[in-house]
């Protein structure tokens, strides 16, 4: 007969075994190279469902023109100085993966297809910035970015010194001169609640979604930086600009090998800026990328990297041992914007009292970038999901169906 306290003992190293054996499972990374695939029976899904939900996406593929190209003159292309600056390549068609505790579960379309991901990218400028926060080139995110500012020389091959015409003028871009653009912090750009004035990359921060009484393109007051928000891809760029001054180097590279090797990407995917935004920083010229498609360039990805990256926000910035992403700094991204409260960094977007996704638990988040291209992260039921492709109006009902498919 067994004795009381040898019973609760099987029990309790039972219990510890079940945890660590679940806990073992959730926390599943695949290799390079490498990704395990799982029947939606076998992490308690419903295989019906998955596939009605999976057909769903397919079929509400977006509208927009194939040619990014051509969607982009419908379009961004009509604002105020809207002509593009960098590459469009023509998209695939629907696309997309289903993963839970890290497994794969279901994939369509052409998963290793490097596509635009779009405003996706400015998910990745956060992660510069954070990369340098967690290596102290950032000491506090509320710092005023100014304080990081140093002159910066715009690479201009054939342009000469010594005409006339340039006497006298700005031979170096500062980005936070000026009473209102001294006062913005590292937060402050991160949330897009910056305010920020001036002219990056032959942009105007107007320009970008312009307000439609026109009259008041150049002469609204400025608001206090922290006060507003406002997506604004311009402010991004500056972003984009200042973690580039802060890196010495160009943003890709330091992706590249403190994250997107951590985390087994492939080598097939491409960050680019635009045709005008080549620095000169320690003798070595660069191109300060752009943080997402607006006007052509940003991230080119495959699906398969962007559920990579999804999986690394759900997992808290940590892949299987190593925590690539500091928790700090993804509680803050996490943390939503007081002016917008459905927004933590950029392109954090949060599902604050769900008013994001009323079909979502309050605390999913998603990196989202026209297209749609998006990155959906359900921590509650262990889901990670990249949908590319899909009809804005129908993420919602895409997001129930993948949802009630875990019931």
């Amino acid at each position: 007969m067994v004795k009381p306290i040898t019973r609760n003992l099987f029990l309790v190293f039972a219990i510890v075994a079940a945890t660590a054996s679940a806990y073992a499972q959730s926390n599943y990374v695949p290799p390079r190279g490498e990704w395990q695939r799982k029947t939606p029976a076998e992490v308690k899904m419903n295989g019906q469902a998955v596939k009605a939900a999976v057909d769903f996406a397919i079929a509400n593929e977006s509208n927009s023109p194939r040619s990014l190209e051509l969607a982009h003159y419908q379009t961004f292309g009509r604002e105020p100085f809207g002509e593009a600056v960098g590459h469009f390549k023509e998209r695939g068609a629907a696309t997309g993966i289903i993963i839970r505790n890290g497994y794969i579960v279901a994939e369509w379309g052409d998963l290793n297809r490097a596509d635009m991901t779009f405003s996706v990218t400015k998910s990745f400028v956060s992660a510069a910035v954070g990369l340098a926060l967690d290596r102290k080139l950032i000491r506090n995110l509320n710092d005023r970015a100014s304080d990081y500012s140093a002159p910066i020389s715009v690479h201009m091959p054939g342009d000469r010194m010594d005409v006339a015409e340039r006497f006298g003028r700005p031979q170096f871009i500062d980005l936070f001169s000026g009473k209102h653009n001294s006062t913005i912090t590292w937060d402050n750009l991160l949330r897009q609640t910056s305010d920020w004035e001036g002219t990056l990359w032959g942009k105007p921060d107007w320009a970008d979604r312009p307000d439609r009484d026109n009259a008041t393109w150049l002469t609204r007051e400025r608001k206090t930086a922290g006060s507003v928000y406002e997506y604004n891809d311009v402010r991004v760029n500056v972003l984009a600009l200042a973690a580039t001054n802060v890196w010495r180097r160009p943003l890709p590279e330091v992706v590249k090998e403190l994250l997107m090797d951590e985390i087994g990407a492939s080598s097939t995917w491409r960050w680019y800026g635009y045709e005008n935004s080549w620095i000169n920083i320690d003798g070595r010229i660069i191109q300060a990328v752009s943080g997402g498609g607006h006007w052509g360039g940003g991230m080119f990805i495959n699906a398969y990297d962007m559920a990579r990256f999804g999986l690394l926000t759900s997992r808290n910035g940590r892949w299987g041992a190593k925590q690539i992403l500091s928790d700090e700094f993804i509680r803050q991204a996490k943390t939503p914007t007081p002016a917008q409260p459905t927004y933590g960094f950029m392109n954090w977007f949060l599902n604050t009292d769900r008013k994001l996704y009323a079909n979502a638990p309050a605390s999913a988040i998603a990196h989202l970038g026209n297209g749609t291209n998006i990155v959906y992260i359900d921590p509650d039921n262990d889901l990670v999901v990249v949908a590319r492709w899909i009809d804005n109006s129908k993420v919602n009902e895409f997001v129930r169906m993948i949802t009630e498919s875990t019931k």
